[in-house]
């Protein structure tokens, strides 16, 4: 038995909802989601301040993930709970056959047409043949191409001809972690990834928005060749002139049941017209702009706004910002005649607002950079970006 394998192991499975980011992101189970540790973020988890709590996702916790090979030679993550671990849903006890039977390269993608979600289903085939000639590996290649065209394939109303029915995002990431675990690591060396709140769990078409806010990206640690690639990454994008720019996106299209989806290559090439036109087209669900969620996304990020003026020492670099509301529709919501249709239209838990990423954050008190580079008094550059879009928002909502 491998490490772990003794207890309930879990199968960790790509989060088909990344839109950002190139941390490959997994679903541990329903509720949680887990991604390699870094200890600066941890140790910003580990001292949150009470006031942000809400703000980012809830911090579950450590867990210890192995790689592991079948005969076929397809590679899977598996998670050994620890002691004190959340108990995952998603237990494959190892009195059921070999955990590792699930794999993700035995996983297709079922079209959202026969998914009851309209999302991602997961159905594992037997692979009868060698990982070369198996279909999922073609796919695997094919997304990465779809994925690197994609932000050319939109004809002159910016549709794409080609919507998918999952982010290909995640899968792009999850398949770079794979080939640098398997190139670095054998099988059974242990590797520490935390577990955090699947922040769009509740939702049953998760819309989201990704942001990379600030007007600088590159850490306190960044070398000087990297730090160089940030700075210029900013000057040519909109982090530099709104202190924000787009990472990733993905929206529920109601009138073809597909997600709308850009990634961070379209983001970065957007001028402060066309990152407006994008929150524009983040709330148009294909047959309307979602006009009733601006409010309740505005109240809420003002109210991240005066938690963040008050944050001394901060710097939330390459730290991103999610948006998110449900592609789902309640009818009531957009029925205004209806008594309560005014307070459920600012129900707060119709859109959600949270901080995530902070492997390069620093604080004073960083218990994994004892001596941070001091700053005094709160993120100007966060700030920057919050207000620009806020104020952007409510020029949307004004109808400008």
């Amino acid at each position: 038995l491998g490490p772990g394998e003794g207890r309930a192991a879990v199968l960790l499975r790509p989060f088909v909802h990344q839109v950002g980011g190139h941390a490959s992101m997994l679903t541990y189970d329903e509720h949680t989601i887990c991604k390699p540790l870094v200890s600066q973020e941890l140790s910003f988890y580990e001292s949150l301040p009470l006031a942000m709590r809400q703000f980012t996702p809830q911090y579950k916790g450590i867990v210890s993930v192995h790689l592991k090979k079948d005969s076929l030679g397809n590679l899977t993550l598996i998670a050994s709970p620890g002691l004190g671990q959340p108990d995952s849903c998603g237990r494959l006890d190892s009195a059921g056959g070999d955990p590792a039977v699930t794999l993700w390269h035995k996983c297709k993608w079922a079209s959202s047409a026969s998914s009851e979600h309209g999302l991602v289903k997961w159905s594992h085939t037997q692979v009868t043949k060698t990982f070369k000639d198996s279909c999922p590996g073609k796919m695997l290649l094919r997304t990465d191409l779809q994925y690197h065209t994609d932000s050319l394939l939109e004809d002159a109303n910016g549709k794409q001809p080609e919507r998918k029915s999952y982010n290909p995002w995640g899968l792009h990431c999850h398949r770079q972690h794979l080939n640098r675990m398997s190139s670095k690591h054998n099988e059974n060396k242990l590797q520490q990834f935390l577990l955090l709140e699947n922040v769009v769990s509740k939702y049953s078409y998760p819309c989201i928005l990704d942001l990379k806010m600030g007007t600088r990206q590159h850490g306190d640690d960044a070398s000087e060749e990297k730090k160089a690639r940030h700075i210029k990454k900013c000057e040519q994008s909109t982090s530099a002139s709104l202190g924000v720019r787009v990472c990733g996106m993905q929206v529920y299209q109601a009138d073809t049941g597909h997600f709308l989806c850009k990634d961070k290559y379209y983001g970065r090439k957007l001028s402060p017209e066309g990152f407006r036109q994008t929150l524009r087209q983040f709330l148009c669900n294909g047959n309307q702009l979602r006009t009733d969620l601006l409010e309740p996304i505005v109240q809420r990020l003002k109210a991240l706004l005066s938690v963040i003026r008050k944050q001394s020492s901060y710097r939330f670099y390459s730290s991103s910002l999610l948006i998110i509301y449900d592609g789902q529709e309640h009818k009531e919501s957009a029925d205004h005649h209806l008594p309560f249709a005014k307070t459920h239209g600012t129900n707060p838990s119709r859109v959600d607002v949270r901080m995530i990423d902070f492997a390069h954050t620093t604080f004073k008190g960083s218990k994994s950079n004892p001596n941070p580079t001091p700053y005094d008094g709160p993120d100007h550059g966060y700030i920057f970006g919050l207000e620009n879009l806020i104020k952007i928002l409510q020029n949307l909502s004004e109808g400008k």
